[in-house]
């Protein structure tokens, strides 16, 4: 078990290496089984099954997941709710085109269901745009509009957008919208459409009917029927993603998929 404990050494941060984390990942390794299937608990895997790659994977996220402060009782938790997640049913998500990022061809599509006024999806947005942009060929990345009743304006702001998406200007109107997170009051929506070379007055005889009424209707239903509960809320190829949203625990759940993909919704054999 020492031996597999080292591995916190090349962990993710250095609070991994005091003492108290290193006795937490022990239990994860001596508590949780390896997801490749073997009859071995992580920790065993690691020592008896040399030569499997999962189990050296599982270990680094156990590793930062540990690191972060997370004791092993709730490490073991959310590893089994995140290796559990590839087998459950898919969410059906269907993205506009015109609202994604990235190769169309890429092998793992993400879907955000995000809220202009949430002030959590603010603060993933760069986070998730910058994990897209580093892997264009890999992540395709859409956005999808979930405005929330409990914000005032995020209704007028998803259709602000959409209407911005109609004029070929969705990401400029995203990226203002976010960048005007605390005053998008429905009158201060067509100044930030000018702002991007767009009719403000268009825009605001738009804000003044229903015409994205149906269409964020259908937002908001594909959102209940993937159990949205709160935004931002992440879907790699339909799959709830709940790990975080840390640069390499999107990578992690990336790579993760694409091998899940390649070996036809299963974990490559050894």
């Amino acid at each position: 078990m020492l031996a597999a404990v080292t591995l916190l050494g090349a962990g993710c941060t250095k609070s991994a290496e005091i003492p108290a984390a290193k006795r937490e990942l022990a239990t994860v390794f001596s508590d949780e089984f390896c997801y490749c299937g073997c009859p071995h608990a992580l920790g065993a895997c690691l020592k008896q099954h040399t030569g499997c790659k999962h189990a050296k994977r599982m270990a680094r996220l156990s590793a930062r997941l540990v690191s972060e402060g997370g004791p092993a009782s709730e490490v073991i938790v959310t590893l089994s709710k995140y290796y559990g997640s590839f087998r459950e049913a898919r969410a059906p998500i269907k993205v506009d085109p015109r609202m994604c990022q990235g190769d169309a061809n890429a092998p793992v599509t993400v879907a955000e269901f995000s809220d202009f006024e949430c002030p959590f999806c603010g603060k993933a947005r760069p986070i998730l745009e910058g994990f897209a942009k580093k892997h264009p060929t890999e992540v395709r990345f859409c956005y999808l509009p979930f405005p929330l009743s409990i914000h005032a304006n995020a209704i007028p702001a998803a259709q602000a957008v959409l209407w911005a998406r109609d004029q070929g200007k969705f990401w400029q109107m995203h990226d203002a919208l976010f960048g005007q997170q605390e005053n998008l009051k429905k009158e201060a929506l067509p100044a930030l459409a000018k702002s991007v070379g767009l009719d403000g007055d268009q825009l605001a005889a738009v804000l003044k009917t229903e015409q994205y009424k149906d269409e964020i209707d259908g937002f908001l239903a594909q959102g209940r029927m993937a159990a949205i509960n709160a935004t931002p809320s992440v879907f790699f190829n339909g799959r709830a993603y709940d790990l975080g949203f840390q640069e390499g625990l999107l990578e992690h759940s990336m790579e993760d998929e694409v091998e899940w993909r390649a070996n036809n919704n299963a974990w490559a054999a050894d």
